[in-house]
């Protein structure tokens, strides 16, 4: 079994001085914590696998493809490999956990 905490993580992240940390790292998936800040643009480019982001904490908006969402704590997100996909308007701080499959390369 592997645990963590959120707090922890985002203690790593922010030490480590970056938007996205991947803390697991299996045959199958990985998993990471994506931190955007409000009024923050977001840089990420389509991604080779499929993606399911969790919103622990904060709102904004998210647009994939060509369909846009509100999103804020709870939310969950699917984006297919290969779509086009930005969190934008974001008005809280946005902590977002991503869980890539297969791994992200």
């Amino acid at each position: 079994m592997k645990a963590y905490r959120l707090d922890e993580l985002e203690a790593e992240r922010v030490a480590n001085d970056g938007a996205y940390l991947q803390f697991l790292r299996e045959r199958n998936m990985s998993v990471g914590l994506y931190a955007l800040d409000a009024g923050q643009l977001d840089p990420q480019r389509p991604h080779k696998e499929d993606e399911v982001y969790f919103v622990v904490s904060g709102r904004g908006s998210i647009t994939v493809g060509t369909e846009t969402t509100q999103v804020g704590r709870g939310s969950v997100v699917y984006v297919p490999a290969g779509v086009p996909h930005k969190f934008h308007h974001i008005t809280e701080d946005l902590r977002v956990m991503v869980v890539f499959s297969p791994p992200e390369s």
